[in-house]
């Protein structure tokens, strides 16, 4: 009976942290002599605007990182994973969604609508991707009558990215290498690959948390916590071949007060300036970031937001009013804005 009262005071517990406050986030990492995204369709290059030559990384790359992070290292539960079955082939969507039907309804016949709610049921309490992304997931499921029924459930995710961009323009290297077997079989010639790169690349993303999306999939403030380190140390350790490089540089999060407000733009708000032209930047202390703009927009809607939380590296340096640089937590706090640390490592 204990275990029983602590166990339902633990879920009550849940239930009251789910997310109730909107939120912006800004992310910025760099990256050096890698691929931040390649572009299958175009012979695995860096994406690239082709008009300003700017750097691209699409939102997919970003949460697969946040997915991959949270399922590895912390051991949660996703939606969106890629796991193999006993013959070796990727299972689809719906087969993952029958997953979730309890084993009692899996031969039962019973209404569509029944079991479509017990997998949903499971996939949110289960799956933290899905409460933060949000999924289209398509169901095939027989009803009552032993008949196959096609239905889905979708849920329109409350964290949501755009595209991230470099902050300057950048340019692609094309590799020439040596593989370690031969071309062809009973050829003594290696095998030649060609691969891309970026030698340097400062990329932001900006994103947002919609509060009222977050009570639909049960997203709470636990799970944001996880999001910020998926989002860190998810890029922090991306040890592959092609993203060995990539290191996360600040991490900002505008929490706000109620009352559905949001400044938008986050990356407009900031640019980098250096001596250097853009294709010949390498690392931090080629630039300084200038963060008047950010500045201004903050203290014109203090009263509208409730703290600020940043991780920073401290290895950019930034400038306002033609000051000398310093780091961005210092230059927040002159706001008069709370800020606080965020505790990611």
């Amino acid at each position: 009976m204990k275990n029983d009262f602590n166990q339902n005071l633990k879920e009550e517990e849940k239930m009251t942290n789910i997310v109730e406050n909107r939120h912006e986030i800004f992310f910025i990492y760099d990256a050096k002599y890698c691929n931040p995204n390649g572009d299958p369709g175009d012979e695995n290059k860096p994406r690239t605007d082709p008009e300003t030559g700017i750097n691209l990384v699409t939102d997919v790359r970003l949460k697969r990182t946040i997915r991959d992070y949270l399922y590895d290292v912390e051991k949660k539960e996703i939606f969106v994973r890629l796991e193999r079955d006993e013959e070796g082939y990727l299972p689809d969507a719906k087969e993952r969604a029958k997953a979730f039907l309890p084993d009692e309804l899996k031969n039962k016949k019973e209404k569509i609508n029944i079991k479509k709610e017990k997998i949903d049921e499971n996939i949110l309490s289960k799956c933290i991707d899905v409460r933060l992304f949000g999924a289209t997931i398509p169901l095939e499921l027989k009803d009552e009558k032993g008949k196959d029924k096609t239905t889905s459930i979708t849920h329109t995710g409350p964290v949501q990215f755009q595209m991230g961009r470099s902050f300057h323009k950048v340019i692609v290297e094309r590799i020439k290498g040596t593989g370690a077997f031969a071309s062809q079989k009973k050829k003594e010639q290696q095998a030649f690959r060609t691969e891309y790169i970026v030698p340097y690349s400062l990329i932001g993303f900006y994103g947002v948390v919609n509060e009222h999306r977050a009570k639909e999939t049960r997203l709470t403030e636990d799970d944001l916590a996880a999001l910020y380190r998926g989002m860190w140390l998810g890029t922090k350790n991306m040890i592959t071949r092609s993203k060995l490089g990539l290191t996360p540089r600040i991490l900002l999060v505008i929490r706000y007060k109620p009352g559905n407000f949001q400044m938008s733009d986050l990356d407009s708000k900031l640019a980098i300036k250096s001596d250097k032209p853009d294709i010949e930047l390498r690392n931090t202390q080629d630039y300084v970031m200038i963060a008047d703009e950010l500045v201004d927009a903050l203290n014109k809607y203090k009263e509208k937001i409730e703290k600020i939380l940043i991780k920073d590296d401290n290895t950019i340096n930034f400038v306002t009013n033609n000051n000398e640089p310093t780091d961005l937590t210092s230059i927040l706090k002159q706001t008069g804005i709370p800020v606080e640390e965020l505790n990611l490592e």
